[in-house]
């Protein structure tokens, strides 16, 4: 096997691996820091009409894609002359600002000022995701007023704030996650150099990864959210793999020699490692399966992360034990292990006794923990997700409370002509297009230069258009909604953004078009996030068949059984529902201090596909130990006590390491990454104590010999 010739190089040569795993740590590890340079924005953006509207309506009618909105309050005693010459001045002020290209000023369009309140819409060339010096030039240019009120925010300038959060809260994370999971290997080494080993391979695989991530950028668009789950899952599995093998080192080392310990160690460890890692890139290789970068980036960044985590595993840490091995052999070792393993031994001995009692008080735990998931709400994330005193969110939620309705949603709609103009027929099309709009009771309004026509038929509509008095009379509106082949509509709907009844209402629309000769394309914040979510859901049932299916295979070859692969499947399952649960519980309602919010979107994807490999992590280690058991006595009960008993304290230690690595992302300020750290940490603490440690044994215990029945298998 692979493993066995990597552990015998590593043996040989440990030197050598030494040195290219120092070569490859200096060399990736200077590129490390430059990895949020060459990040770009979310990924949370789709490759459908919302799209291409956005870059029409930015290169045709130079209305900017994602501009920065700067939001005006007044007080009442400012006078409405005052508040438009402080505006003015602003706005003439920001035209200095290198890179403006837009600016839309309230006075210039109806709708943009509401009592105290107006809003102007600045569009900049500079990517969203390079738009922190422009934000710093325009602080600089702002006047103060202790009458006026003016605040910065739109997509790009809340993506800003939610990176420089977003890192703020990894540093965090990392000093309080650390110093965490390095004592917790203490207590599960008892010794300082083997409680060193996992966090400098940890170590080592994130920042590699880093490195390696930073030139991958410069090839691809990489989403800002790389940045936080490469250290989660990075540190989270290296640690816990070299916990695996460094706990079975330290078990054979007594009775055997250093090299026979190494490659005993590789032999069953190493190998359940192997199986573990197969099992997590499957649930990150059908992540892959969402064709938005926020997933297709994140997952490709994981599993390079992994990818290194494994062969740092299986070369460094063997070379380095066999280095070690010698000097440090415990006095103790025998005592202790029988010390530690007492606690152990009773409590594979309680769940042997009473299995179905087991089963059924921890089934009764899923289950309450499942309750919660009725009252789901999955929301895409906006200025929200940052905390209340950020500049962006609060000049968010004044604009939408003075200029967005809390029940409809604005769509925006372009109709293009296959001719290089609008013909006459593309006129009568689209008038008769919007007689259509307006006996629809979905639509609110819509606006158009054809606003206030009396009902025409063809040819009087055709009269009207050969009418130079109706063309002078239209001239002004046209001169905002006509741009050679192509009108603008903009139209107001029943239902708001994300909601049900207008996402059914824009895909009928876009199924529906105008006509052949003047297809329509569909934009505005409704439309985005109807193709976000429907390029989540229509994918679902793909990445769920293609994750049991695969990890099925893998546990099968693995365990040589049927049986078990579908127990652990459905563990995974429930443990992932239980968590999901959890998350719904304290966010939905604000529970723990939090702030209510719905669930960010792309948080169930990520904890799924992250979560279900790597929870196979503990599966794969405690079944791998009873198989072995089985084998080598072809007695379940014995097989089922011993590893149990022999694999309870390492699974409860790298459980808890993989919660103090992740559940520190909890105090990050975006709840985005909140949602991450608590929805992984939650799935890792059920799943390593109530399903490892007693609903898996209690089900070994009732199906005996059944759990390795395999057809067609050997006598």
């Amino acid at each position: 096997m692979g493993y066995r010739m990597l552990a015998n190089l590593s043996f040989r040569f440990p030197t050598w691996i030494i040195v290219l795993w120092t070569a490859f740590f200096v060399i990736f590890g200077t590129y490390a820091t430059k990895l949020p340079e060459v990040l770009k924005d979310h990924g949370l953006v789709s490759e459908g009409s919302y799209t291409d509207v956005q870059q029409t309506l930015s290169a045709k009618f130079g209305i900017p894609d994602e501009p920065i909105m700067l939001v005006f309050e007044k007080e009442t005693s400012v006078t409405t002359q005052q508040f438009r010459q402080f505006i003015e001045n602003v706005l003439m002020r920001i035209q200095s600002v290198e890179g403006l290209y837009s600016q839309i000023s309230p006075f210039e369009k109806e709708g943009m000022l509401q009592g105290n309140v107006a809003y102007a819409l600045l569009g900049f060339r500079q990517q969203s995701y390079r738009i922190g010096p422009v934000l710093e030039q325009i602080r600089q240019h702002l006047p103060t007023s202790s009458h006026i009120t003016v605040g910065m925010t739109g997509k790009s300038v809340v993506q800003y704030d939610v990176n420089q959060a977003s890192r703020n809260g990894l540093k965090t994370a990392e000093l309080i996650g650390l110093p965490i999971a390095f004592i917790i290997l203490l207590f599960a080494f008892r010794g300082v150099v083997y409680a060193l080993l996992p966090i400098i391979i940890g170590l080592i695989g994130v920042t590699g990864t880093l490195g390696i991530m930073t030139l991958v950028g410069k090839m691809i668009e990489l989403s800002n959210f790389v940045l936080s789950v490469i250290p989660m899952v990075g540190l989270a599995l290296s640690i816990d793999f070299s916990l695996m093998i460094i706990s079975r080192f330290q078990e054979e080392l007594p009775n055997r020699s250093v090299e026979q310990t190494v490659l005993t160690s590789m032999r069953t460890a190493g190998r359940a490692v192997i199986y573990s890692t197969a099992c997590v890139i499957l649930g990150l290789l059908a992540i892959q399966f969402i064709h938005l970068p926020i997933f297709t980036t994140v997952a490709l960044g994981a599993m390079v992360v992994l990818i290194i985590s494994l062969l740092l595993n299986l070369t460094l840490l063997p070379a380095l034990l066999s280095i070690i091995g010698p000097f440090i052999i415990p006095n103790k070792q025998k005592e202790r292990e029988i010390l530690t393993s007492s606690f152990w031994d009773r409590w594979s001995l309680t769940i042997m006794k009473r299995p179905i009692v087991s089963m059924a008080v921890s089934l009764i735990v899923l289950l309450i923990c499942l309750v919660p998931l009725r009252h789901m709400m999955i929301s895409i994330p906006d200025a929200t997700s940052l905390p209340q005193g950020y500049e962006s969110r609060a000049a968010a939620e004044l604009y939408k409370a003075h200029f967005t309705s809390a029940s409809s949603s604005e769509v925006v709609v372009l109709a293009t002509g296959k001719k290089v103009t609008f013909t006459t027929q593309n006129w009568l099309h689209a008038y008769q297009w919007v007689e259509s709009m307006k006996q629809d009771p979905n639509v609110i309004s819509i606006d158009s230069v054809f606003e206030h026509l009396p009902v025409l038929s063809e040819q009087e509509f055709l009269r009207m258009l050969k009418n130079p008095i109706f063309m002078k009379r239209i001239e002004p509106a046209l001169q905002s909604v006509l741009r050679d082949n192509t009108m603008l509509f903009r139209m107001t709907i029943q239902g708001t953004p994300g909601s049900t009844m207008a996402s059914d209402w824009l895909r009928n629309l876009e199924v529906e078009g105008i006509t052949e000769e003047l297809p329509l394309i569909v934009g505005g914040e409704a439309k985005y996030q109807q193709e976000i979510f429907d390029e989540i859901s229509n994918h679902l049932v793909s990445i769920l068949l293609f994750i049991g299916i695969t990890n099925f295979i893998v546990l099968c070859i693995a365990f040589r059984s049927i049986l078990i692969p579908l127990k652990a499947i459905v563990m995974n399952l429930l443990s992932l529902g239980a968590s999901f649960g959890i998350l719904v519980f304290i966010f939905e309602k604000g529970r723990l201090g939090l702030e209510p919010s719905p669930i960010a979107v792309m948080i169930p994807v990520f904890v799924f596909g992250l979560v279900f490999g790597i929870s196979m992590d503990y599966g794969v280690f405690l079944l791998s130990r009873m198989s072995e058991v089985y084998e080598r006595t072809g007695d379940h009960v014995i097989a089922v006590t011993s590893g149990l008993s022999s694999t309870g304290r390492i699974i409860t230690s790298a459980a808890a390491i993989m919660i103090a690595v992740t559940l520190p992302f909890a105090f990050a300020d975006v709840v985005g990454v909140k949602q991450l750290g608590i929805g992984i940490a939650a799935a890792i603490f059920i799943d390593a104590t109530i399903i490892r440690l007693i609903l898996v044994p209690s089900l070994m215990v009732l199906l005996g010999r059944m759990n390795w029945w395999m057809p067609f298998q050997r006598k």
